[in-house]
Order: structure tokens, then C-alpha cells, then sequence
């Protein structure tokens, strides 16, 4: 079988888990709102007349049996049509997407600020981690991992913000509003990268074929830059795709924080005003971010991977 039709398999595969995601998030979403109350009640305010109500309830199909309900809802949930959003009017995903592009620029931007610092600070401790200067590296590694993302956050902006005032404290006012929330964001993500990377290069310091490019007069920086980083990277690549779940749940507490203009911080606020259509909206575009980041990075592993590319024994 060519690495190419391997390919389009395992990308099939991810496909069709989504779809069937999509299915098991409107269930749990469908039981969730149910259990909540009577979503009319919600949606027709809790000062509504009983005339309001009933209309509500038989322009949503509240009226209708509950199996004739949840069949809507998991179509309309796979079709991406929530309804407007109670607060504004305004149709619940195209509330979502006006959110999004602040969402993803803040955690592309966190994810490559996290690889620039975490690879070469996590191979230079791997390469002699014994040495004094690399244990103290590892030591604030480690203890940066071990604070809350909050507080990190709480903590740049009295220093950079109330502190110094070098920079905005809230919003999304222009390139020098991104820093903070980026930095905040990437501190999540980079002290595992760099204990991944570090790791990996140390272990593989002793490996047999990193003897034998010894053996050949390979210099130790051609060693490192032709054979050690390399198979260090495809565990970074999964590590990337597996913390962005992680990532996308701690953007709502970053988002809240700096008032940026995200789908964490609209999920927040629909949350406080019970829009029920934007809620809805938000997770499952969160969902379908998360799933497709791990269908892409389940593709990169496997093409940079060479075990995987790697055509299967007849």
C-alpha cells in the first residue's frame, strides 16, 4: 500500500470520527439544555406571559415529542444552524465566526512562540544536562509549569501593564495589545515542549546510530541539526496537536482576562446571559477546531514520521 493511500485512509478515518463527534456532542448537548430547564422558558425571558411562551415553544419545536425534537436538533446541529442569538438577533454561528479569527490568532501565535523558545532552550539543556547552567534551565522550567495559568497572567500584567505601563492591559487596541495574551498563552504550552525536547535529545545522545555519526567525524552540531532533532520533533508535533485541546480551554480564562474579543470570553458572557443558540454555537466550533487540529497534526506526524511512511510488509 503507497504512503499515499495510507494517507487518505487514516484522513477518511478522521473524517468520519468527526462526523460521528458532531452526533455525540448534540446528544450531550440536547440533554444538558433539557436538564437545565425548559429551554422556551430561556429563550422567552423569565418574565414572559404563557401566550409568549407557547409561541416560542412552537417556533423552536418545543411542542413536538422529545424524539422528533432530538432528530432537529442533531441535524440541525450537523448542518451548523443554531438559531439567532437571543441577545443580539444576529444568526449564533456568524456571532461565533466574527470571534473566531481572535481566538486562532491568539493560539497560532502562542503555539509558535512556544516552539521558537521551547526547541532550542529544550535541546540546548538536552544536550548536557548535567551541566550546572541546563539543571537551573529545567528547574525554571519546571516551576513556571507548575504556576496556574491565571496567575502567570495576573502576574504580566501588573508588571508589564499597572506597573511599568509599557503595555495595554485589556482589549485588542493594536499589535503591542497581542503581547501579553500571547506571552500568557505560551507559557502554557512551552515548559512541556521543552521538557519533550529535552528529553528526547538526552535519551538519544547515547543511541546507536548517534555513535556511528560520531564514528564518521560528524561534529556534535551536525549530529544534532541531521539526526537528533528531527526524531525529536515528531514527538513535538503530537505534543502540539495533543495540548491544543488544552490550549482552547485555557484561552477562556486568558480571553476573560484581557477582555479580548474571543470565542472564550463570548462563550463566557453567553453563559452569564443564557444565550443558549451562541452556547451551542461556541462548542461546537471549539470541538470542530480541536478535532481538525488532531486530524492535521495526525497527518504531519505521519508524513514526517519515516516509520510511518514506511510502505506495510505484503
Amino acid at each position: 500500500m503507497s504512503p499515499a493511500v495510507r494517507l487518505a485512509g487514516r484522513l477518511a478515518l478522521r473524517l468520519t470520527e468527526l462526523v460521528l463527534l458532531l452526533v455525540a456532542l448534540s446528544l450531550l448537548l440536547f440533554g444538558l439544555l433539557r436538564l437545565a430547564g425548559d429551554p422556551a422558558l430561556a429563550l422567552a425571558g423569565a418574565d414572559a406571559d404563557p401566550e409568549t411562551i407557547a409561541r416560542v415553544r412552537a417556533a423552536w419545536g418545543l411542542d413536538q415529542p422529545l424524539a422528533a425534537q432530538l432528530t432537529r436538533f442533531v441535524a440541525r446541529t450537523l448542518a451548523l444552524d443554531f438559531g439567532p442569538s437571543i441577545t443580539s438577533g444576529r444568526s449564533a454561528i456568524a456571532v461565533v465566526m466574527d470571534a473566531l479569527p481572535a481566538t486562532l490568532g491568539l493560539a497560532v501565535l502562542a503555539i509558535l512562540l512556544s516552539v521558537a523558545i521551547g526547541v532550542p532552550l529544550g535541546a540546548w539543556i538536552g544536550q548536557t544536562p548535567e551541566r550546572a547552567p541546563q539543571r537551573l534551565a529545567m528547574e525554571t522550567v519546571v516551576l513556571i509549569q507548575g504556576i496556574p495559568g491565571f496567575v502567570v497572567a495576573l502576574l504580566l500584567i501588573q508588571l508589564f501593564a499597572v506597573g511599568l505601563g509599557l503595555l495595554p492591559m485589556i482589549g485588542q487596541s493594536g499589535p503591542e495589545s497581542w503581547l501579553l495574551p500571547v506571552v500568557s498563552a505560551a507559557l502554557f504550552l512551552c515548559p512541556k515542549l521543552v521538557r519533550l525536547i529535552a528529553g528526547n535529545v538526552a535519551a538519544a545522545r547515547g543511541a546507536d546510530w548517534v555513535r556511528t555519526a560520531r564514528a564518521c567525524g560528524a561534529s556534535e552540531g551536525e549530529i544534532l541539526r541531521r539526526h537528533i532533532l528531527p526524531n525529536a520533533l515528531i514527538g513535538a508535533i503530537a505534543l502540539v496537536g495533543a495540548q491544543f485541546a488544552f490550549l482552547a480551554g485555557g484561552l477562556l480564562v486568558i480571553e476573560t482576562l484581557f477582555a479580548w474579543p474571543g470565542i472564550g470570553r463570548l462563550l463566557l458572557q453567553s453563559t452569564l446571559t443564557l444565550d443558549y443558540p451562541v452556547i451551542q454555537a461556541a462548542t461546537v466550533v471549539i470541538t470542530l477546531l480541536v478535532a481538525l487540529v488532531n486530524a492535521a497534526t495526525d497527518a504531519l506526524v505521519a508524513l514526517v514520521d519515516p516509520r510511518l511512511r514506511r510502505p506495510a510488509a505484503a
